[in-house]
């Protein structure tokens, strides 16, 4: 029985197929498989609403016309938030906004699942909407990382692949996030820990 990850790949590909064979409306359904995880990486990245949805709509205009160039080795998602990281950067980058620098160190047999008893006391959308709001609280990079990882279920390979930054600094990275969301979570927790307690 084929997993949900390789009959997802398998319909992507479908449908890129049909495009590159001149179904140009076959690419309407990537577009609305993609278009809120697309959004939210861009958003991530550049905190802005009006400049992450500029952002998603260039990512798959550039998608589109690069489609003959996606040689299917990754998934097309990985692919897609690729174009949108480094258009979400250079409208950073023309924005003069500072990126955080990078610590160079490994962390061994490093753990990056989430561990927050509190959280399983509240109701899913609770649950979302305090996770969403401590991931705000992040910087950019953070909150694009754990975005990724944790709530788009990218691999560390493809996070690799999508940022740039080597395997052992997204490791770090996710370490560090974790604990930032912990303390974070913790906080706007106090009052729901006590009820639940």
């Amino acid at each position: 029985m084929a997993s949900n990850e390789t009959m997802d790949k398998t319909t992507d590909q479908i449908y890129i197929d049909k495009v590159l064979q001149g179904e140009t409306n076959a690419f309407a359904y990537l577009v609305n498989k993609y278009k809120n995880l697309a959004y939210t990486v861009a958003l991530k990245i550049v905190r802005n609403h009006e400049d992450a949805e500029e952002i998603a709509q260039d990512s798959f205009v550039k998608a589109y016309t690069q489609l003959h160039t996606f040689k299917g080795e990754s998934k097309f998602s990985t692919w897609l938030y690729t174009i949108i990281y480094r258009n979400s950067i250079s409208k950073i980058r023309k924005k003069k906004i500072n990126t955080v620098d990078v610590d160079d160190y490994i962390i061994e047999n490093h753990k990056a699942d989430f561990d927050f008893p509190q959280i399983e006391a509240l109701k899913s959308e609770e649950q979302k909407k305090y996770v969403t709001e401590a991931i705000n609280k992040l910087s950019e990079n953070d909150a694009l990382l754990i975005t990724l990882y944790h709530l788009n279920e990218c691999s560390v390979e493809e996070i690799e692949e999508i940022t740039g930054l080597t395997k052992t600094n997204i490791k770090v990275k996710l370490f560090r996030i974790r604990k930032k969301l912990y303390n974070e979570l913790s906080l706007l927790l106090k009052d729901e820990v006590k009820e639940i307690i």
